[in-house]
């Protein structure tokens, strides 16, 4: 472990001694440790030696070179006495016994030392070299459990195995003890922490930001009522790899006024003001010493805040007031925002992950630049890439720091944030590209607001100068896609751009009408020529007749005045200098209808970077039968760094032997989960049935729906038969979901309570036995989905086509040897081309038909099919208990309306996915054809490694350069 001075501790060989090495310029220490018992020692000898060398030390190289990574690596024995070390003398539980919760902790402990030695070796290059770095801020990091991935990286599964069986454990027991951490909950945090994973791998100098979340979204339980949500506790006894950083920590100031100062300067003042104090978890490379940072962010206050006073006269909520406000930023990752005070606590998170993150990153220049600091040059040191839209903030903040703070004009901020800033888009689904009332965000940010609106006006102008020759209803229309601010009037800068009186005279009254809104009925006409001389009034004659029926005077409808908006994707556009979808489909959709305008305003900021998962955890260390049989058969390991290699799977597609082995494997990994989910969900499965799987966030457009209503009509068509028909007709399978819904998201829970009913039923049914289950998989999570991906045989990826960005579960099961059935959605349609249009079950209508599909239904026109309108009615009799299903099968009916009309197609699209589910019962009838498939997928999977992504991100939006710690 690192200490101030540089010090490295090192585990010795030995079973009964172990020794710290200290290291300084001109002496190597070692202070040995002399046990007399495993555990308890009452007494202990302390000799500490000084000597000049020592075979186990190796400096770190100041320039590159090459390193053989195996004389770093310790034997069992070393390792077992460095466990029995941290289990005595870094305890975190009680002396006496020596269980599998205490042996997890003190093992992790123990891989953290190796890892530590690479980690600090990975910072001192970064910091003397100054390097140009990337930094990925997300508000999720879905890592799963660390310990065999560490250990894996470090090749040292076997030594780690071999000492836990020494001390009485087994590694895999061991490393169940784990939690996972509760940072992330979809494929948005999962693909963060693969490309950490690659990064890490690949050499490149980068580190993660994000929060480090007490509660994680929810633990999902399981109930007669459908999911329940309570509290994850992953850190309830603290977390074994984060290291805290006391000495690094950052105001944050939220609320307050922004005042002008006698320099003319702006100064955001008063204010709630908290600070965030950094926690870093290690991300080894595999096969490399690199060894990179996932920093998070925990708030807090000073213990000068609490009110003692306040305290000790009873008033207790009001004393720890400015504690409570501070920790709650990062209890929960998105709390619920239907409330007022869930709107503020997810901007308060958006932000605090912002600020602090580029004030680090600020430090960091500053420090590597030393006395010359020249600020054109930061965004040749620094690479900023924002994961959605939850890091927005960035364009904002950056840009305040550096004219508030450092001192630059406008001007010269502007260019440094677009250089610096890039943005990741993950969804097409409108209520997904983040948008912020304008009136809180004013209130909570006040500074950011008056730089967001100079942004808006710049934006504006560069708008009209470029398309001022449109006719004006055109440019107004581009104005209302484009702008950063919604529902605001323009600039006064270009309004009058935009007046255009229409004026006209109605002749037989007289009456001027201005843009409809001057009433002809109350003009007043003077008379000058009365015989009195005096001016006399009187209402036209058209209004008179008017007067004659008017008996009670009709006030006008009050106008709806719409909220005013601040949209971040728009921002970030605007504000980065490269913008990427995640898919090839999902890309082209960004440019041709969600960003069309900015698209055809700046072309050459749009890219595709389709996502990709990191095979060393999703092959290589989840599903090692797998990884030996490929091993075997390509002759080689390289295919965990170059996955190129898995094509060459294909010229043995058709080998007997190769898919003996492959049936066996794909066995073995079945036989692992029938355990797990017996006790998961009480349910019990066969092996040898088919392995049916959909895992993935609970929502309406991911279509679980559709699923389980195929899987109720398969039900049914099994009742209507007789035994030995059924046989015949049918495969056996094992129908398994898994996800979460958002707590508040109504109609997904619905879906959960349903899907938990069918199995209910259908798992209780004599009748069916083992020809059909339906299980779901309570709180799905990473360590789940390494247990159920690699025993898969088909999986579902039944998105509404065009709603899907990319998908990365898809490329999971590919490389697992599972085949697909899906819509040309997201990252599927590149899965197909890959793996080969007959190795991928198709079904469903494509992107371009759904507005014309939706249309068809609003204007009446849609004729569903029969068998989707007898599982309906089925569902409503009662087969699946006395729930009532009346809004869930409702959102399938009717024309128009919210929660109605079938916005995602299941009607439409049910009678093509119950045939092609058809055509999946004949392929799996021939075994030897499915296996080809299976391999096939395998193979053709080589393209979805993370790996390649971030060679793309690096080369095309980032311009950095690898760099080995040797």
């Amino acid at each position: 472990m690192a200490t101030a001075n540089g010090a490295h501790l090192f585990n010795h060989c030995g079973s009964n001694s172990r020794f710290i090495h200290f290291t300084s310029r001109n002496t190597t220490s070692k202070l040995f440790l002399t046990k007399t018992s495993h555990f308890r020692t009452p007494k202990r000898s302390f000799h500490v030696k000084n000597i000049l060398t020592d075979k186990i030390h190796h400096p770190i190289t100041e320039q590159g070179g090459e390193s053989d990574l195996s004389c770093f690596a310790p034997d069992a024995a070393s390792i077992t006495s460095s466990i029995k070390y941290h289990a005595e003398f870094t305890p975190v539980f009680s002396p006496e016994r020596f269980e599998l919760p205490k042996a997890f902790f003190a093992t992790a402990q123990s891989v953290r030392d190796s890892l530590l030695i690479n980690w600090n070796a990975t910072y001192d290059v970064y910091e003397r070299l100054n390097m140009k770095q990337a930094y990925y801020l997300s508000m999720e990091f879905l890592q799963g459990r660390a310990l065999l991935n560490a250990i894996g990286n470090l090749e040292l599964t076997g030594a780690f195995a071999e000492a836990l069986k020494n001390l009485g454990h087994n590694l895999e027991n061991v490393a169940s003890q784990e939690p996972d951490a509760a940072l992330g909950n979809g494929g948005l945090g999962r693909l963060a922490s693969c490309f950490l994973d690659s990064l890490a791998t690949l050499n490149y100098p980068a580190w993660g930001y994000g929060l480090r979340y007490k509660y994680g979204l929810f633990k999902q339980r399981i109930t007669k009522d459908g999911q329940e949500e309570v509290a994850e506790d992953w850190l309830e006894i603290g977390s074994p790899w984060e290291v805290v950083r006391n000495d690094v920590s950052y105001p944050i100031k939220f609320y307050g006024k922004v005042s002008t100062g006698s320099d003319g300067k702006r100064y955001w003042i008063g204010g709630e003001d908290i600070k965030a104090v950094a926690y870093d978890v290690p991300i080894p490379g595999y096969k490399t010493r690199t060894t990179i940072s996932l920093r998070l962010w925990s708030t807090q206050v000073p213990s000068a805040d609490f009110n003692l006073s306040a305290f000790n006269a009873g008033e207790h909520t009001k004393a720890c007031e400015a504690q409570a406000n501070a920790e709650k930023i990062c209890y929960i990752l998105y709390p619920g925002d239907e409330s007022e005070e869930g709107k503020i606590l997810r901007l308060k998170q958006q932000y605090t992950l912002c600020s602090a993150s580029l004030q680090d990153i600020i430090s960091r220049f500053e420090r590597r630049s030393g006395d010359r600091i020249k600020w054109e040059e930061f965004p040749e040191k620094v690479a900023v890439q924002m994961n959605d839209t939850h890091p927005t903030l960035c364009i904002p903040e950056l840009m305040r720091i550096l004219i508030d703070l450092k001192g630059l004009n406008w001007n010269e901020a502007w260019n440094i944030t677009q250089r610096t800033v890039a943005y990741t888009n993950h969804t097409v689904l409108p209520e997904a590209l983040e948008k912020w009332s304008y009136e809180l965000m004013q209130k909570l940010l006040p500074r950011h607001v008056e730089i967001i609106e100079a942004i808006d006006e710049e934006l504006v102008h560069e708008i009209v100068s470029k398309y001022g020759s449109l006719d004006l209803n055109k440019l107004e229309d581009k104005l209302t896609t484009m702008r950063i601010l919604e529902n605001f009037d323009l600039p006064s800068s270009v309004a009058e751009f935009f007046i255009n009186p229409e004026i006209s005279v109605d002749d037989d009254t007289e009456t001027v009408e201005v843009h409809d809104k001057v009433e002809a009925s109350d003009k007043v006409v003077t008379n000058d020529d009365d015989d009195t001389g005096k001016k006399t009034s009187m209402k036209t004659e058209a209004s008179a007749e008017k007067d004659i029926d008017k008996k009670t005077p009709v006030s006008p409808e009050p106008a709806v005045i719409p909220l005013k908006k601040v949209r971040m994707a728009n921002l970030c556009v605007v504000g980065g200098h490269a913008v990427n979808g995640v898919a090839e489909i999902h890309s082209e959709i960004v440019k041709e209808e969600v960003f069309k305008d900015f698209y055809e305003l700046w072309p050459e900021k749009f890219q595709n970077k389709t996502n990709g998962v990191t095979p060393r955890r999703w092959i290589r260390f989840c599903n090692p039968p797998l990884s030996a049989i490929i091993t075997k058969w390509t002759g080689t390991e390289e295919w965990v760094l170059k996955t190129e290699k898995l094509a060459e799977l294909q010229k043995f597609a058709d080998n007997e032997d190769l898919q003996n082995e492959w049936r066996e494997a794909k066995r073995s990994n079945k036989i692992k989960v029938v355990p797990f989910l017996k006790e998961k969900t009480g349910y019990s499965v066969v092996p040898d049935a088919m392995f049916d799987i959909q895992v993935k966030r609970i929502h309406e457009y991911k279509r679980q729906l559709l699923n389980i209503l195929g899987i109720v009509y398969r039900y049914k068509k099994m009742k209507e038969m007789k035994a030995a028909e059924r046989k015949t007709n049918f495969v056996p399978r094992v129908c398994i979901f898994g996800g979460k819904a958002f707590a508040t998201y109504v109609q997904a829970k619905r879906i959960v309570k349903f899907i938990t009913d069918v199995g209910a039923t259908i798992n209780h049914d004599p009748e069916i036995g083992d020809l059909l289950k339906v299980v779901f998989v309570p709180n799905y999570n990473v360590s789940v989905a390494e247990l159920l991906i690699p025993a898969s045989d088909l999986s579902k990826h039944i998105s509404t086509a065009g709603m899907e960005a990319s998908g990365t579960s898809n490329m999971k099961f590919a490389m697992n040897g599972c085949i697909q059935i899906g819509t040309l959605d997201g990252a599927n349609v590149e899965v197909r081309e890959e793996v080969g249009e007959e190795n991928f079950f198709l079904f469903g209508a494509q992107a371009h038909e759904i507005a014309g599909l939706r249309k068809e239904r609003a204007d009446g026109k849609f004729v569903p099919d029969e068998r989707f309108e007898e599982v309906k009615e089925f569902v409503r009799s009662g087969a699946f208990g006395t729930y009532n299903y009346d809004d869930l099968i409702g959102s399938l009916e009717g024309n128009e309306g919210f929660g109605r009309a079938d916005y995602f197609l299941v009607g439409k699209d049910f009678p093509s996915y119950i045939e092609c589910q058809e055509k999946v019962d004949e392929a799996y009838r021939d075994q030897k054809r499915w296996t080809k498939m299976s391999i096939l997928n395998t193979a053709g999977s080589y393209k979805f490694s993370s790996d390649r992504a971030i060679h793309e991100y690096a080369k095309d939006i980032w311009n950095i350069e690898a760099v080995e710690i040797a």
